[in-house]
């Protein structure tokens, strides 16, 4: 049976960044029908669903998972669909459909159990490069440790967020929460401020929050590589990402799987 069903016109939030992933232009050179909406941003509209359902808690002890198969585009409306499994009220199967296409697929699931936060040393903290390398085999060989992004979540442009996400619930303006989608943003900065980048697209991630970050937090990013891939002409990378308040109080843990360098069909 279906708990919820959200619908939201999708927006290309990164059109004019460094990603010319989200260019119309370069988009179509690999094989797309224009810029693609970031994966962050269908994660953000997919965590509608469990938060509807649950409220704050999933914001402090749920967990998820997505991977993003087919494009959204700039315009188009998103159907998030929810459904609670047989047999588990604490767990969601989620689908986004888009211009006839299922383009992402995950599930969402309420920690019971409050797994601890891991310990922020089980990476340890780096400086990030003065000047990026290329990504490449080497800057992104498995095992290393990339530089700590610090960023902070503004009472200036909280708003601007929320709005490019198209977020409606009332939980993050009238208490200050940090949207999940902008802390799975961040498992992006880890990679693109270390390395220099060209056409990218982030294709899944699962994250596990432990606790709530506000507006007005500085929020610190360590991450290191957990491996690195070529599959059907694409490479590959995973991160291991953890993410703390003033690097102290972990909020969340994310592996963050992206395609660093597609395949081109022209």
């Amino acid at each position: 049976m279906t708990a919820t069903s959200y619908r939201v016109i999708a927006y290309n939030s990164a059109k004019t960044s460094d990603n010319k992933i989200h260019d119309d232009t370069v988009a179509r050179r690999y094989g797309f029908g224009g810029g693609l909406v970031p994966g962050v941003d269908v994660y953000a509209y997919m965590t509608q669903p469990p938060v509807s359902t649950w409220g704050p808690s999933w914001l402090t002890h749920g967990t998820a998972g997505c991977r993003f198969n087919k494009p959204v585009y700039d315009g188009n409306e998103a159907v998030v669909s929810a459904d609670r499994d047989a047999g588990d009220g604490n767990r969601l199967t989620l689908q986004v459909d888009s211009a006839g296409e299922t383009c992402a697929t995950g599930w969402a699931a309420l920690d019971e159990d409050r797994i601890p936060p891991p310990s922020i040393h089980e990476i340890e903290r780096a400086a990030l490069p003065d000047e990026r390398p290329p990504a490449s085999l080497e800057s992104l060989a498995t095992g290393r440790v990339l530089g700590t992004y610090e960023t902070v979540y503004a009472a200036a442009t909280a708003p601007s967020y929320l709005a490019e996400v198209r977020e409606l619930l009332p939980v993050y303006a009238e208490e200050a929460v940090a949207h999940p989608g902008f802390i799975l943003r961040l498992g992006n900065r880890a990679l693109t401020e270390n390395v220099v980048l060209g056409p990218w697209i982030h294709v899944g991630s699962t994250v596990q929050h432990f606790g709530l970050a506000h507006v007005g937090d500085r929020l610190h990013t360590r991450a290191r590589v957990l491996d690195n891939y070529e599959k059907k002409g694409h490479r590959f990378v995973d991160l291991d990402v953890i993410v703390a308040v003033d690097d102290v109080r972990v909020i969340a843990r994310i592996h963050h799987t992206a395609i660093w360098e597609p395949r081109r069909i022209d």
